[in-house]
């Protein structure tokens, strides 16, 4: 991981304020003006950066999530590739209470798969066929994702560094095995309130869920940091993305890979 120390000037600066946003819960202007639209490494030193503070502030890694598999998503944010961020315990709001989650400033929600790893995931060969062997089991799950940049006016670059736009998740109660289950053969549908919001299917994410963790497990490997046992990794969406406002309440029906659902309470 990039130190304090040895991160560039620039990525400081573009953490900086990011941060700012988190602290103050108003967006802030887009940071390519620091990082550039599509520097990788500077832009995944500024996510870096952003990760090291809230660890020695006391947040707790649970997990990744992948971001920008579907097509869909991609045309919505005008990206052209897949990233990816980590997850914080308190960004679990299965079981985070309110008082306890981190700030949501601009949130879209979007239906996935979550794949909660049996072994770690840093050998040589890293494809779908070898990461589903290390899969202990997966349950369908709803990625709440937000922006600090004002108005989603992101580049790739200011997407990853803002840790590829995370903010909460929700684990669906029903776990399955991909012995019994392929994540390619899940389809989605997507209400709220009532109303449908979003349809899609597993080969929406990269063409097979699978593709999607394999992807990340090389990426993570590289970066040095690979994906270990009990880590919980969010596919990305299987469907476009809608947005979601307090007192919301959404269901997601992943068809054979069964529902979660999640209502948004600012008070319990």
């Amino acid at each position: 991981m990039t130190s304090l120390q040895t991160a560039p000037w620039a990525a400081h600066r573009a953490a900086d304020r990011l941060a700012d946003a988190m602290r103050s819960g108003v967006p802030v202007s887009p940071v390519r003006d620091l990082i550039g639209r599509d520097d990788v490494a500077l832009a995944y030193a500024v996510q870096q950066l952003g990760t090291a503070r809230r660890l020695a502030s006391g947040a707790r890694l649970v997990g990744r999530k992948i971001g920008l598999t579907s097509p869909a998503v991609q045309k919505q944010l005008d990206v052209d590739q897949p990233d990816f961020g980590v997850l914080f315990a308190d960004m679990d709001v299965t079981t985070t209470p309110v008082a306890d989650r981190p700030v949501l400033l601009q949130p879209k929600v979007e239906a996935e798969i979550a794949f909660i790893l049996a072994s770690d995931l840093d050998s040589d060969r890293l494809d779908a066929t070898t990461v589903r062997a290390a899969v202990h089991h997966a349950v369908a799950a709803l990625e709440i994702v937000d922006s600090r940049i004002e108005n989603w006016d992101i580049s790739f670059g200011d997407t990853v560094a803002d840790n590829a736009s995370s903010g909460w998740f929700v684990l669906g109660a029903r776990t399955w095995s991909l012995d019994d289950i392929d994540p390619v053969d899940v389809t989605m549908q997507m209400s709220i309130d009532g109303a449908l919001a979003s349809t899609g299917a597993g080969e929406a994410c990269m063409g097979d869920p699978l593709n999607a963790l394999a992807w990340l497990a090389r990426t993570a490997r590289t970066f040095g940091e690979p994906l270990r046992a009990g880590e919980i990794v969010l596919s990305g969406a299987l469907g476009p993305m809608a947005p979601l406002y307090p007192g919301s309440h959404v269901h997601a029906d992943l068809g054979i890979a069964g529902t979660v659902e999640f209502t948004w309470k600012e008070t319990e």
